[in-house]
């Protein structure tokens, strides 16, 4: 970005381009991951910020991107989430698999995958997580064992958004015994034979999540990502870019406020005491907002810990507004089709999707207080 052009003076151009850019039919806020209906509407949406210059502000020039700061992507995070769309199709092709790519992956791998990511042809899933490898990333099963030149992939990953959708993923597999040196990525074509995904259903109706099977699929060995055995670093090295979002979060966050106080006064709840928590609430969210605007303003490394801080209490403050809805109207009030329904089920999901809150207090303990592990 043109480094003459201060903070608010971007924000005002990205304002004025949200509100006057064309939005597909059927185009909603969905967040960092599209369900299956939202993703013809999420495509077009990314091509129109492809052709406007707002597609993968982050990434270098050389590979299509606009080499924005901290604080200029955080800002397109957050009037994006102001003006209701999603700020790119997903967030794992952008800012998890493009990076990674740029950073481990070959020539001709990245001349195969980034164009179609930095367009917004190609969505991307990451296959992390595991039935008993989630916290504890480290201790997966899935297997890829080596057969000829090609390697072979059996296991199960949970949790994986939008892979029903997903044309690659971007997997980690076991291919040794040691606990991390035996960790390997790999690029994965997810229409290959022998790979199962089963949606998720989620209490909110939605199905974002899905787990996914693995039996025999055959990989080439160009897909492995990086060298193999480097999988764990290549996966720490994904970390951080969705703490971006934190300060768009912020944004919904005085919405889902508003809208309890405006269900509690309708009802004839609104009481002095309700008033006070909503107030008090409403202050921590500035706050959060605030420290937000502090991290990314001085352009700090998303792997810093002060983003741990960030996550933590962000998680904490959208657990507690789904408390007050809960508390405040009543679980009978919240009945299916109720706007503050999903606020309610969402609230207690946001301490545990991202690292769970009490990873990140580990991670606070450790690095900042210098606490043995």
């Amino acid at each position: 970005m043109d480094g003459s052009v201060t903070g608010e003076e971007f924000r005002t151009r990205v304002r004025d381009w949200l509100a006057s850019a064309p939005r597909p039919e059927g185009l909603h806020d969905y967040g960092g991951t599209p369900q299956l209906a939202d993703v013809p509407a999420g495509r077009q949406w990314h091509r129109t910020l492809f052709e406007a210059g707002y597609a993968c502000l982050h990434w270098p020039a050389e590979h299509g991107g606009r080499d924005a700061s901290v604080l200029e992507q955080a800002i397109f995070a957050e009037e994006a989430a102001r003006a209701g769309v999603p700020r790119q199709l997903n967030i794992v092709g952008p800012d998890l698999a493009g990076p990674v790519l740029m950073r481990y992956g070959t020539e001709a791998q990245q001349r195969r995958h980034l164009p179609p990511i930095l367009r917004g042809e190609h969505l991307w899933c990451q296959l992390f997580s595991e039935p008993e490898a989630g916290s504890d990333l480290a201790s997966l099963r899935t297997r890829a064992r080596p057969d000829g030149d090609h390697w072979l992939v059996d296991g199960q990953k949970v949790w994986t958004s939008a892979a029903g959708a997903a044309d690659y993923g971007l997997l980690l597999a076991r291919t040794g015994e040691d606990r991390h040196r035996g960790i390997t990525a790999f690029v994965v074509d997810m229409t290959l034979p022998g790979i199962t995904v089963r949606p998720l259903r989620q209490l909110d109706g939605e199905s974002k999540f899905n787990e996914v099977f693995f039996d025999d699929v055959r990989l080439s060995g160009d897909s492995v990502l990086g060298e193999v055995g480097q999988g764990w670093r290549v996966a720490t090295a994904t970390l951080g870019q969705e703490r971006l979002s934190l300060g768009a979060q912020a944004v919904g966050m005085f919405e889902a406020l508003r809208e309890v106080a405006d269900a509690a006064r309708e009802r004839g709840l609104l009481d002095p005491v309700l008033e006070d928590t909503i107030t008090a609430l409403w202050t921590r969210i500035w706050l959060l907002r605030a420290t937000w605007l502090r991290a990314v303003g001085t352009d700090t490394e998303l792997g810093s810990s002060a983003f741990s801080v960030l996550k933590l209490v962000s998680s904490e403050v959208y657990r507690d507004l789904g408390d007050l809805a809960t508390s405040a109207l009543g679980t009978d009030t919240l009945a299916a089709g109720h706007p503050l329904l999903r606020r309610m089920l969402v609230g207690r999901a946001q301490t545990i999707l991202g690292g769970t809150s009490e990873i990140q207090r580990n991670i606070l303990a450790e690095r900042v207080l210098g606490l043995p592990r």
